[in-house]
């Protein structure tokens, strides 16, 4: 490209980030990678009244965890700072004055009463709703009358009245509006604070932004945008609205749906390897087959030419589906690392910390392929840490077998395997398997019953390494309490 690429992620701390805002910042991201560019944060945070407190350190945290680093904006500076919007306030109030000295705005003096009056009446006539332009040419004595009335006025774009006002959409191709359907916007508050629509273009300009990339819902603020960069005599950046992410049922995604914060996904214990993967998908393919596809394999092939016009589809089932295939390609090593808080976090008070990290590493090869989120650990895993089990004796009698027999297969294991000192796998599994035969069951009915006795569970990891990493002590324990337990059924 001629022109070097800088492109922005600009959230509005007005809640915390939601697969939608971030999936837009992976593609500036990974549109700025691929060409080599600039990807600055600026923080659009002028709704003073919808500021959720904690907002901006989930909107850059959940960017640090999924490695979209930034060249400018918070924590890092950069030459066109501040990028707090809320610390700029001066720059937009000269520009809008500039506006109405060139007379492209003018201050309009009607009352949120007035405004809601009139928004009612155009309602109840089926007529589209917007500002009637009372305030548009009022004369110099009109105003001058208003401003005696102590009323702090609010700043209006003079929207020409005819004619139309088109742009060619990186995605969409030419798009044109009639000017028509545009209302006089407001630029600037009465609090002397700015909308976004003249917010966005001063910053976009004064940090000389080559490409705005942002989502669907603000193509149909692009020509109130484009007036705007011709009103100021700017060069506008080019424009890519992104499509919008749809849940299964083709509404829009919401809570209804399921998690929608990236927060929740990172808490649930998905994989920031998963969500870059999952999140470039929603709106972007490298071929329409590949479902796989590494970070240094999105920066490569990212381009604006894949990113489909139709809506996303956000399939949870998928992402469930890619997460498992991510985390068995973690090496044990590290798959117990990651897995390390969420057992800290999840398991009961009554387990003992600090955990041991040997004793962790020997539990997760054996639930690694059954894991398909780092927060299922701890219920794959949690009888490996507890020390009484909680479970419906019934579950000791294995299909085709009765309470006696099953009494007899734990009393039986029970001597057996007090009498061996070696307590691994392979040694359990020469002890287990003739014991079956010895008993008159087939190996599925004793290692069932075994199997409920040492974990509690109908579905656990391979019993002979199940039993190998609890430990001799701990199993026989085990089996002589299910055998209490069974005895007592009658």
């Amino acid at each position: 490209m001629v022109t070097p690429v800088r492109v922005r992620f600009a959230p509005s701390p007005t809640g915390f980030p939601h697969v939608g805002n971030i999936r837009t910042a992976l593609f500036n991201w990974l549109y700025a990678r691929h060409y080599k560019g600039k990807f600055i944060v600026r923080i659009e945070d002028t709704d003073v009244t919808r500021k959720v407190e904690g907002a901006i350190e989930a909107l850059l945290d959940s960017l640090k965890w999924l490695g979209m680093d930034w060249d400018e904006g918070p924590e890092v500076g950069g030459k066109y700072a501040p990028y707090f919007q809320s610390q700029r306030l001066d720059i937009y109030r000269e520009m809008a004055e500039r506006l109405i000295v060139q007379e492209s705005a003018y201050y309009c003096y009607c009352s949120s009463q007035r405004l809601e009056e009139m928004r009612a009446e155009q309602i109840k006539r089926k007529q589209p709703p917007g500002y009637d332009r009372r305030c548009r040419d009022l004369t110099p004595e009109e105003r001058s009358a208003k401003e005696k009335e102590d009323i702090t006025p609010v700043v209006r774009f003079k929207t020409p009245l005819s004619s139309q006002t088109g742009f060619r959409d990186l995605i969409r191709g030419e798009v044109v509006f009639d000017n028509s359907t545009l209302d006089d916007f407001v630029l600037l508050k009465s609090d002397g604070y700015p909308t976004y629509h003249l917010a966005s273009v001063v910053d976009d300009h004064l940090m000389a932004i080559s490409h705005v990339l942002r989502a669907e819902e603000w193509l149909s603020s692009a020509p109130r945008h484009r007036l705007l960069y011709q009103a100021f005599g700017f060069e506008p950046p080019q424009f890519a609205h992104l499509p919008m992410i749809l849940g299964a049922d083709r509404a829009k995604l919401s809570k209804r749906h399921g998690a929608v914060s990236i927060t929740e996904y990172k808490e649930l214990g998905y994989l920031p390897e998963t969500m870059v993967n999952f999140l470039a998908l929603l709106g972007w393919s490298l071929d329409d087959r590949t479902e796989l596809i590494s970070r240094q394999e999105l920066v490569a092939n990212f381009s604006l030419e894949r990113v489909s016009q139709t809506a996303a589809i956000f399939n949870q089932e998928k992402l469930n589906w890619m997460n498992g295939v991510y985390i068995r390609s973690l090496s044990v090593e590290d798959f117990a690392e990651r897995a390390l808080p969420f057992l800290d976090k999840g398991l009961p008070a009554e387990v003992r910390r600090p955990l041991a990290k040997k004793y962790v590493g020997e539990i997760m090869p054996l639930i690694q392929e059954r894991a398909k989120t780092l927060a299922e650990v701890i219920g794959l895993s949690q009888f490996f840490f507890i020390e009484d089990l909680d479970y419906d004796t019934s579950l000791l009698i294995s299909k085709g077998m009765d309470r006696e027999a099953a009494l007899k297969a734990l009393a039986k294991s029970l001597a057996s395997l007090n009498k061996r000192e070696a307590f691994d796998a392979e040694s359990l599994e020469g002890v287990l398997r003739p014991l079956a035969a010895e008993l008159g069951l087939k190996t599925g009915q004793l290692f069932g019953t075994l199997r409920v006795a040492v974990t509690g569970e109908t579905a656990a990891p391979p019993l002979f390494q199940t039993m190998a990493v609890l430990g001799k002590e701990r199993c026989l324990k085990r089996i002589e309490a299910a055998q209490n337990k069974l005895a007592k059924r009658g």
